[in-house]
């Protein structure tokens, strides 16, 4: 017998009135995936995610080894290979993944034991389901079990680990074994879930682990609290604007409905991280969010990008690929600038919408999806479809509900939080000690127009921890566009007279450059002379490159009666 004539309809045997289920000879029981799933969240919760990835990982190991002892003597194997590769199949008829082997690789590293591209993993699928996207691949019971039959039909010990992962938002689960030796240092912490010991030190730390995590919690929160009065930390984005708290309710409530979503804004708004949220408040939030910028692939490549390709389609296609519509099946495909895709690219996915199907590059064979999409664009897609540029029917069935994210300059109130934010969050990641900005850098901050917005000014504040030299970002760490900008005008709710905010706007030009009286008036637009009456008139310092002032009221008051 080979591993491939292995057929359900032999392995499983059982009694129609009911009593014991036997798969491959051994007694075998119909456990819920979904229960199992629980039982993973309980673990998790219990005792933290490093002991039980390891009671799982040891529970699978187990599980293989004793499987590969019974199936040796249980059939008449061909050979002893047919047995040793006969784990896979098992995998695949016990309804526990979906096993596709990946082309031959032409990398130049060595040759793995074993690799394979894990399809449906119903690990990944209840890690998802109960525990939300991981960080890490979640697939450890798979593991194990494949390490456990490897590891005892080859005589030596060979480990399996996934590389890419369901679970942490990778399109397909795929796998990798090596023998024990062949795996480097650098696999060492995940090689640890196998071992007992690691184990029992992770069940030991798990009571202090918790605590620790306590006490970030409430260190997070009391930093939230220093930003400023009335900021929260809405699901995960710091807001204080009206603007971005009407955003983000909107994008809760279109969350609980299954409705295509358009995300309008400019670039570096965090588009994207909207859409994140929509999806991490909805019921697909257990299924996969899966993202692609449409304007960073050609049209050809976007194709079978989207839809897939069927083996064969076309020079390069040596196998089936499955697309990001079937990806990202039972959760949420995010289509970032949606308004670069080509008319011909156009009509496709209007039919993919309409049809919940898609029809792989080479293939005539539909195939149903269940995917919320959520595109968004910097254009405007209005005056694209009155030009012509953007088909009409697709704009609005994509724009069912339309979510405007505020550029950063209509939102000054969000600037300082999310500055004050992107600081703190930097410096511990350089291992900096800034405590924050001083009153001229967060006054700078605050008046430049940010035409990069949310992205600029996070690049920004990095820029500044990495230059700072202080316990305080000075306005001198700012990056250079930041410290020449011409401030804008503050805007108050009441109306002010001319004359006053000519006064505020030159003062502040002029502190803007150190005082120096000729390069202020060049940028004003006006005399070196005019530029020192008015100065006069105010009461501001007298010599070039000192710091101008606001001048005090005693001051004011006895340049008026002198006036």
């Amino acid at each position: 017998m080979r591993a491939e004539d292995l057929d359900l309809r032999e392995l499983l045997s059982f009694e129609s009135k009911g009593g014991i289920i036997r798969f491959g000879g051994e007694r075998a029981l119909i456990l819920d995936a979904v229960a199992l799933g629980l039982l993973r969240k309980e673990l998790i919760d219990s005792v933290g995610l490093t002991a039980a990835r390891g009671v799982l990982t040891r529970f699978g190991y187990a599980h293989g080894w004793r499987t590969a002892e019974s199936m040796r003597s249980g059939f008449p194997w061909q050979s002893e290979r047919e047995w040793r590769v006969a784990g896979g199949r098992l995998h695949m008829l016990n309804g526990s993944v979906v096993i596709e082997q990946p082309a031959p690789s032409l990398a130049s590293s060595p040759e793995p034991f074993v690799e394979s591209i894990w399809h449906e993993s119903y690990e990944a699928e209840q890690h998802l389901l109960h525990l939300g996207q991981a960080d890490e691949p979640v697939c450890w019971t798979l593991a194990g079990f494949a390490s456990g039959y490897l590891s005892f039909a080859n005589g030596r010990e060979v480990y399996c680990l996934e590389d890419r992962c369901r679970g942490k938002g990778d399109a397909t689960c795929h796998l990798v074994g090596r023998l024990k030796e062949e795996w480097g240092p650098e696999v060492e912490p995940q090689l640890a879930a196998y071992r007992k010991e690691s184990v029992d030190a992770a069940l030991e730390g798990a009571t202090a682990a918790l605590r620790a995590a306590e006490r970030r919690l409430k260190a997070r929160r009391q930093e939230l609290a220093r930003i400023a009065p009335g900021v929260e930390e809405r699901a995960g984005l710091v807001v204080k604007s009206e603007a971005m708290h009407r955003v983000v309710d909107l994008a809760l409530r279109v969350a609980k409905v299954g409705s295509t979503a358009l995300v309008t804004g400019e670039s570096g708004v965090g588009k994207e991280r909207l859409a994140r949220i929509i999806h991490d408040a909805s019921p697909r939030a257990g299924r996969p969010f899966v993202a692609v910028n449409c304007g960073a692939v050609t049209e050809t490549l976007l194709e079978s990008e989207l839809f897939g390709h069927a083996r064969g389609a076309f020079t390069g296609a040596d196998r089936e690929h499955a697309g990001l519509f079937e990806s990202a099946n039972g959760g949420t495909l995010f289509l970032d600038e949606i308004g670069e895709i080509s008319p011909g690219m156009q009509v496709k996915l209007l039919r993919v919408l309409q049809e919940r199907e898609v029809r792989r590059v080479g293939e005539n064979r539909p195939r149903p999806v269940d995917v919320r999409v959520v595109a968004a664009t910097n254009r405007d897609l209005a005056a694209d479809v009155a030009a012509k540029a953007f088909r009409q029917d697709l704009y609005y069935r994509l724009r069912v509900i339309e979510l405007r994210v505020p550029p950063l300059r209509e939102r000054p109130e969000d600037v300082l939080p999310l500055g004050r934010v992107f600081l703190a969050d930097t410096s511990r990641r350089m291992g900096r000690k800034i405590t924050g900005f001083t009153p001229r850098a967060a006054d700078q901050l605050v008046r430049y127009e940010w035409p990069g917005n949310v992205r600029e000014l996070q690049n920004a504040v990095e820029h500044a921890v990495a230059l700072s030299q202080g316990s305080r970002i000075e306005i001198e760490d700012l990056p250079e566009e930041l410290r020449a900008a011409m401030p804008r005008p503050r805007v108050t709710a009441r109306t002010r007279a001319l004359e006053d905010v000519e006064r505020e706007y030159i003062l502040a030009a002029v502190e803007s450059v150190g005082g120096n009286r000729t390069r202020a008036a060049a940028d004003l637009g006006i005399g070196l002379a005019t530029l020192k009456r008015k100065l006069k008139r105010y009461g501001a310092g007298p010599a070039d490159g000192a710091k101008v002032g606001r001048a005090s009221p005693a001051r004011k008051a006895r340049t008026s009666r002198t006036r």
